[in-house]
Parts: structure tokens; C-alpha cells; sequence
């Protein structure tokens, strides 16, 4: 994975308020987006004298700061509706001579995405989600404005304490760690740690004495397009007995955690899991452990095909079910998004390889684009996250298609089985943007598979 660095002085007319609009409010059918960006006007990438001051520069070295200090608060250039193209990443396509395929980033609407979520869920303490999207200006700017991390390596941890972060702000929260990572995570000052095994328990209280623990419990997924089930969590009654044995073993068996699937899209599944909860809650205090913590995991959406409830919406449904279930005596409360603060904020520009057809007698068009499930795409397999995209030729007259990525490898194959239909004029050295794709694309990049180069991103 390589990141560009490229920071735009802004100018006040780059800025202006327009609060989004959910999708699902505009009446827009599935895969439907915006228009797309004007042609490139030749502007060369890595040149120091752009008319909007763009100074591009490679990655920092590991030991630069960034600063934590949080900037005023200042308005941003948003999309009308949810998932659209965002206006600074349309008007940057359209001037700069980009590598393809290539993620773009507005950092803006991943900050106006967190302080949303901050908003509508005062009570909860926000762990960012590194693993959907580790750019350290993504990083920074969450640091800058309070918020907390959750971790999966210790790699990501040293990514957060090298920006700056306090190791008092991060959760080592996957469940299968090596014991020297449990160790190293310790020793770097982190105290918050995820299990959901007897082993892992046994684990960490070897290398991490002390230190404040969570249990993951197993709960439905239905309606979440990238299920979580059945790999991590236990059942409620393991729990309770992991619990207790958390506290005899001297770590501080802090709550319970959950997670109802990534881009969940029912909004009942909260109510469920916190049902479950709420009832291992009473069953610790009846053998004497007072739990004081729950970890609601991630699950907010991004916009793909389908609209999705206002995050307002997912809110409300969680303060419900916490009142309804816990009453007045509502525990702290932890959150962990990834793909609602970051997902929207991204867009790829990719390139078509190639448009052909297998027979004569059937219009099913391939389009092979430059991108596929090895360069950062694998959030395709199954066909489970349906990205929108934008062509040049959009508004003329379209067909059916499957869509393919450039490797030698059969299972290289975005959509085959979707309803998925493209301009017939969709041609080889078509620039094609693919909207929402700010979270999971990178980080999944394979390193030079068939010898292709690792996804390019840039954060503006």
C-alpha cells in the first residue's frame, strides 16, 4: 500500500456548508450517482506550482508528528446525498493527473463523519476502526479531534503512538492475538484489551497483568452485508464463566462487547444484542462481578447500490434498546466504526482494460478494469459490497455487464451474478470512478500479485 501526501491550502470559496441528505430521500435507484468530473486539464502530478497551492510530497518517516492540536471548526464541501461524489475529490480528479487506479480521500468528510456520530451518540466513547483505513492524515485528524482507536496488530499501534497518540487511547481489540503481540501492546502502555477464548484469556493475563478486559459475544448478523459471525465471540454462558475468571486471574473485567456484521442494514439487530447484554450483565452481578462496560462494535453503514437509514436512525436505535434494556442505570458505552466515518469519504479512479463479449448471440458485455479483488477490491467476494459507479458516457444508452479485474486468476471477478449495467459506450482507456471506497480498499491491496503495483491513495 503506498500513500500520496498531498495537502491543498484552501481558499474561502473552498469551503460552504450543505448538511448531507440521506439517499434514500432523493428516490435514486440502485447504482445511480452523480454526474462525472469534467475531462483532466493537464495538470501534472508532483508539480509544486498548482493554481490551488498543492504541495505533494511521499510518505514521512515513521518519527514525524503530526500535530494533535484540534483546529477550529470550519464548514465543508459535501455531497448532496450519502455516498455521492464528494465535490473537492470531483474537482481534484478533474485537475490532476492521477496513477490508475488511484483512491482519493477528503479528509474533510471524514471529520464531518466522526463529529456526526459524535453528536448523535454523546455517551459513547468513539474508537476509530484503523484497520478500515490507516492513512496517517486520516489518523491525525480523528487524534485531533478526540477520538480513540481500536487496534488489530502491533502494528497499528505503533502507527497511533508514533502519530502522537497516548496509548491510554487505544484498544488492542482482535481477539487472536500471538502472546509477545499481547506483550509488546503492554509494554508500549496499552491497557484495554479484547478476548473472547479461555486461551486468550490466559494470555493476556500472563503479559498484560492488570489490565482492563473485554469479552466478545456471539450475536445474529442477518442484514449485514459483510457478516462477522461464527470467527469471533462466544456464546453468553461462556462468558459469564470467562468473566469471573478474569477477575481471579487479576485483570479488571471491564464489559462485554458485540458486533452485529459490517454494513448492517437492519436496525433491530442492536436491540437484540444489547438484549443479550443486558441479561449477562444481571447474571455477572449475581455472582458478584459488577461488568460497567458495552462494546456496540461497528456495523454503521456507507452508501453502495442500496440506500441506508440516516445515521441518525442507527442513533436512535441504539439509545432505545440501551434505556430499554439497562434502564436508568446505562453502562459506559464504547463504539467502533470504521466504514461510516471513512467509507464515502473515498473515491477510485480506476481505468478499463478491456470491453468484450464471450458470444455473439448474448449482449452481456466484460468490462476488465485496472482494480480488482486483488488491488483492493475483496470487499467484492460473493458480490456482498455493491460499489456505484461513474463513467464519461453516463446518461446515454446502457447494457448488462460483468465486471472483472486485470489479474490472471479466475476468481478475479467483481460482479458476474448483479444486475449491473454500463454505458454501451464504456471503452478501453475509459477513466471509471467506483464511489465509497474509502474504507477496506487499501488495506486489502495484495503487494504485487501478476506484478501489479499496490493501490495508490492520496488524502486531500
Amino acid at each position: 500500500m503506498k500513500f500520496l501526501k498531498i495537502f491543498i491550502a484552501p481558499t474561502d470559496e473552498d469551503y460552504y456548508l450543505s448538511p448531507p441528505r440521506d439517499a434514500h430521500e432523493h428516490g435514486a435507484g440502485p447504482c445511480k450517482a452523480p454526474a462525472f468530473p469534467n475531462p483532466k486539464r493537464g495538470v501534472t502530478m508532483f508539480a509544486a506550482d498548482q493554481d490551488r497551492r498543492a504541495l505533494f510530497r511521499r510518505p514521512a518517516s515513521k518519527k514525524t508528528q503530526i500535530s494533535l492540536v484540534p483546529e477550529p471548526a470550519r464548514a465543508f464541501r459535501l455531497p448532496l446525498e450519502q455516498g455521492a461524489l464528494p465535490p473537492r475529490i470531483a474537482d481534484f480528479i478533474a485537475t490532476h493527473e492521477l496513477p490508475s487506479p488511484c483512491l482519493v480521500v477528503d479528509v474533510d468528510i471524514v471529520e464531518h463523519n466522526y463529529v456526526s456520530m459524535t453528536r448523535a451518540l454523546p455517551l459513547a466513547h468513539v474508537y476509530y476502526a484503523v484497520k478500515a483505513n490507516p492513512a496517517e492524515e486520516i489518523i491525525a485528524r480523528l487524534a485531533r479531534l478526540g477520538a480513540n482507536f481500536d487496534t488489530a496488530s502491533p502494528g497499528e499501534i505503533d502507527l497511533c503512538l508514533e502519530l502522537g497518540i497516548s496509548p491510554s487511547r487505544i484498544s488492542y481489540g482482535n481477539t487472536i492475538k500471538k502472546q509477545a503481540d499481547i506483550a509488546y501492546a503492554y509494554q508500549q502502555g496499552v491497557r484495554l484489551f479484547a478476548f473472547d477464548s479461555e486461551a486468550e484469556l490466559n494470555k493476556i493475563a500472563q503479559s498484560a497483568p492488570g489490565a482492563k478486559v473485554f469479552c466478545r459475544i456471539l450475536v445474529e448478523s442477518e442484514g449485514a452485508e459483510w457478516p462477522l459471525s461464527r470467527k469471533f465471540g462466544c456464546t453468553p454462558d461462556m462468558a459469564l464463566e470467562l468473566l469471573l475468571k478474569a477477575r481471579q486471574s487479576g485483570l479488571d473485567a471491564y464489559g462485554v462487547s458485540f458486533h452485529v456484521g459490517s454494513q448492517q442494514t437492519r436496525l433491530e439487530q442492536w436491540d437484540r444484542a444489547i438484549a443479550q447484554v443486558a441479561k449477562l450483565f444481571a447474571r455477572t452481578q449475581g455472582r458478584g462481578l459488577e461488568l460497567r462496560m458495552v462494546n456496540l462494535g461497528g456495523g454503521f453503514p456507507s452508501r453502495y447500490c442500496a440506500s441506508v437509514h440516516p445515521l441518525e436512525d442507527y442513533a436512535k436505535a441504539v439509545i432505545e434498546a440501551m434505556v430499554r434494556h439497562f434502564g436508568a442505570s446505562i453502562p459506559e458505552m464504547i463504539l467502533e466504526p470504521g466504514r461510516s466515518l471513512v467509507g464515502d469519504a473515498g473515491v477510485i479512479q480506476s481505468e478499463v482494460v478491456l470491453v468484450a463479449k464471450k458470444d455473439a448471440r448474448n449482449d452481456k458485455r466484460w468490462v476488465y478494469l485496472d482494480i480488482g479483488k486483488f488491488s483492493g477490491l475483496v470487499e467484492t467476494m460473493d458480490e456482498a459490497i455493491k460499489y456505484r459507479f461513474l463513467t464519461p458516457h453516463d446518461g446515454g444508452a446502457t447494457g448488462p455487464v460483468a465486471i472483472a479485474g486485470p489479474t490472471c486468476d479466475s476468481a478475479d471477478i467483481l460482479y458476474e451474478k448483479a444486475p449491473y449495467e454500463l454505458p454501451l459506450a464504456l471503452a478501453a482507456g475509459d477513466r471509471v470512478l467506483i464511489l465509497s471506497t474509502g474504507a477496506y480498499t487499501t488495506t486489502y491491496a495484495s503487494v504485487n500479485f501478476n506484478g501489479f503495483s499496490p493501490l495508490e491513495a492520496i488524502c486531500i
